[in-house]
């Protein structure tokens, strides 16, 4: 019995000891919307007269710089501490055109990192468009695309004809004229070192106008990209796939648990199903943007069930969080709490915040 005893403690401290030196490989997978990522040129193709030297804005190339560097900093520091590598997935929104992107890359910061860039310019009437950034050194792209999501201001339920969607994304056209000009979601697949992952980074139709007389827009909008998702399961039904960016709308949001059908909860993911972590995030009051003191989170990332999965000999999601620094809240003011954005006297950060996810892989011997 004795002897018994020595080998099962013997046995059990070897179970705790490999247990304890297990390591992981981790890469973050992030989402920003810069808001108003304008130059200060005037752009005769865009409608971004409003961003330049002569503009309500009073936007020049000192405030553009500016802003730079704010992005710059944020998105070289997210997912820390955890992982002292910055994002090697960074999805971005509210962007002008590749120039900015261009510029972006090039900033002290992020330039070691040697980032490269996948940008469409999309029909929005702002000329705002989404962007993946990403890592040369852990992502390889293999094919990518824009798919324009096609609405219409008449699909708008008869009861609500009368409300009036004044949508910075609505383009009067004579051919078109009940078309809503909105972003394009981005479709990009490579590989995550030599695992194949696919990616769509999205800016859903906003708000403006109305919650409720715009909601069939972004339900629309999460209908798309379930159809893109079910695409690429029908060519892998164990594609690893992520969905991101600023749906303006929140984890319990017809867009999002009916257009998209996401879960909640890991267990309730199905094997075809999506999950959203963020739903659990906002069940505990954080938000990525506040309005009229309330909070929300209209920036998420979402993923297929293959990625979650409790096997780590591949790449698959740990945890999700919101990038909160103090330095990106105002800490005086009008707006005290909230998101450090644009004014006109100086270039802020943004009026969301970055969200994102850890991947992880075991290393094994």
């Amino acid at each position: 019995m004795r002897s018994f005893r020595i080998f099962l403690m013997v046995v059990l401290f070897s179970i705790q000891t490999q247990s304890q030196s297990k390591k992981y490989k981790i890469h973050t997978v992030a989402f920003y919307n810069f808001e108003n990522l304008y130059d200060a040129v005037d752009d005769v193709f865009t409608n971004d007269d409003e961003w330049t030297p002569n503009g309500a804005q009073h936007w020049t190339t000192e405030k553009y710089h500016q802003k730079l560097n704010n992005l710059a900093r944020v998105l070289f520091e997210i997912g820390t501490p955890e992982n002292s590598n910055a994002p090697i997935l960074i999805g971005g929104a509210e962007i002008e055109n590749r120039d900015v992107l261009e510029d972006l890359i090039k900033e002290p910061k992020l330039q070691p990192l040697d980032l490269g860039i996948i940008h469409f310019d999309s029909p929005d009437k702002r000329g705002i468009d989404v962007a993946l950034l990403y890592q040369k050194k852990y992502f390889r792209p293999t094919s990518y695309s824009n798919i324009p999501l096609i609405i219409y201001k008449k699909e708008i339920p008869k009861k609500e004809e009368e409300t009036e969607v004044l949508d910075e994304e609505i383009e009067v056209k004579r051919e078109d004229k009940n078309r809503v000009f909105t972003r394009d979601q981005l479709l990009v697949s490579g590989f995550l070192e030599d695992e194949e992952i696919h990616i769509i980074v999205n800016h859903w139709p906003s708000r403006s106008g109305g919650e409720k007389a715009t909601s069939l827009f972004r339900e629309a909008a999460g209908k798309l990209n379930r159809k893109i998702i079910d695409s690429l399961q029908q060519i892998n039904p164990r594609a690893k796939i992520l969905t991101m960016g600023d749906f303006n709308d929140g984890p319990l949001n017809k867009s999002i648990k009916v257009g998209l059908g996401a879960k909640g909860v890991k267990a309730e993911a199905a094997e075809f199903d999506v999950f959203n972590p963020f739903e659990e995030l906002e069940s505990k009051g954080f938000g990525t943007i506040a309005y009229r003191d309330s909070w929300n989170i209209f920036d998420q990332i979402i993923m297929t069930a293959s990625l979650v999965k409790s096997d780590f000999s591949t790449f698959n999601f740990w945890k999700a969080g919101i990038f909160n620094q103090p330095y990106l809240i105002q800490n005086s003011g009008q707006y005290k709490g909230y998101p450090l954005r644009n004014t006109l006297a100086e270039a802020g950060f943004s009026d969301h915040l970055p969200v994102y996810v850890y991947l992880i892989k075991e290393i094994l011997r």
